[in-house]
């Protein structure tokens, strides 16, 4: 079993953010710091539970809910990593230095213990590719967010082997609790407990799929294609020869052409589900761009994927940075996916 296969084709840009980065930078800074408009995913079970975000959760009370705060968290310390002389570090700093807090994250810590079910499994790679986006900042800054996460990311790392013999079956709708997603980026985390596990559910999951019905897709507010989902992760457990064979069954008409390789109409971007479509576009830009450097150079799909990668953000990008909270809140995360994965 080999992970996260090397791509086949020519290293891509190394800064592709970088004409993006200042404004990314900013909006993420807004969004962590703006605790309304808020949509708390917590159960309230009695009078006592009836709280500000901010006090169950004084790290990720921002960016309206729990993982979109903590995937603008994790873009911020991309952005800090990668682009420091492109953005206000200074100030990109203070904001993390606020809220990765000792205190506050052990108070994450203890609600995720609390609440088992608790924004699984997508919230949970999120907190995972955090932190060890932390560690590979490395630096006193760093390392000071990495080791006050390490609580929050033992409680999640445990959550998910206790979850994983439990789902026989995978989610493959389009949105959050698609399960092929958050595994894909819990592997990206590198997580040493979570490499085995995560993979041999992988392909439980779905060693044995064939011919999935990508003319079904999208549906009306997916921002994830479960086919292109499921292909690329996947291709982060199989070999490459293995892997374009199982696309070969997988995905059939994939080099003929398919819906799935035309970006969506978005009638209408600021309505908070229509919109979700765009970041459909993000999505399926970063998995073709990943499928296309893990299949073989002369496979004729790659130049498809590629094209139709090219599509998709140039639909999409234009408003990563709208101003409208709702897509403002999420998007430049997706769009740093798409621009970094390889070209």
């Amino acid at each position: 079993m080999s992970t996260h296969p090397a791509p086949r084709t020519a290293p891509p840009d190394r800064r592709p953010l970088a004409t993006h980065a200042r404004t990314f930078s900013q909006v993420a800074a807004a969004n962590v710091t703006r605790p309304y408009p808020y949509a708390p995913m917590h159960l309230i079970a009695g009078p006592d539970d009836v709280l500000a975000p901010r006090e169950q959760h004084p790290a990720f009370y921002g960016a309206y809910d729990w993982h979109s705060s903590v995937h603008m968290h994790w873009l911020l310390v991309r952005l800090l990593r990668r682009y420091a002389d492109e953005i206000d570090a200074e100030a990109v700093t203070a904001v993390l230095d606020r809220h990765l807090t000792t205190a506050h994250l052990r108070a994450e810590a203890h609600y995720l213990a609390a609440h088992p079910t608790f924004e699984r499994p997508y919230g949970w790679a999120w907190l995972l590719l955090l932190e060890a986006e932390c560690r590979a900042l490395g630096g006193a800054a760093g390392t000071r967010w990495a080791d006050a996460l390490a609580p929050a990311v033992r409680t999640v790392a445990a959550l998910v082997r206790a979850w994983l013999p439990k789902a026989t079956y995978p989610v493959r709708h389009g949105t959050h609790a698609n399960s092929a997603f958050a595994l894909g980026l819990v592997l990206d985390s590198g997580h040493p407990e979570l490499t085995a596990p995560v993979s041999e559910t992988l392909l439980r999951w779905f060693a044995d799929d064939h011919d999935a019905p990508a003319h079904w897709e999208p549906s009306g507010q997916d921002f994830l294609s479960p086919a292109l989902t499921e292909a690329d992760a996947v291709r982060r457990v199989l070999a490459p020869e293995a892997f374009a064979v199982w696309l070969d069954r997988f995905l059939p008409a994939l080099g003929t052409g398919s819906p799935i390789l035309v970006p969506p109409t978005v009638a209408d971007p600021a309505d908070p589900q229509i919109g979700h479509l765009i970041g459909l576009s993000l999505s399926r830009a970063y998995a073709l761009r990943n499928l296309a450097a893990a299949l073989p150079s002369t496979d004729p799909r790659t130049a498809l994927l590629r094209t139709s990668a090219k599509a998709h953000l140039a639909a999409a990008l234009p408003h990563t940075g709208s101003g409208d909270f709702t897509t403002d809140h999420w998007l430049a995360t997706f769009a740093a996916l798409a621009l970094e994965s390889p070209a």
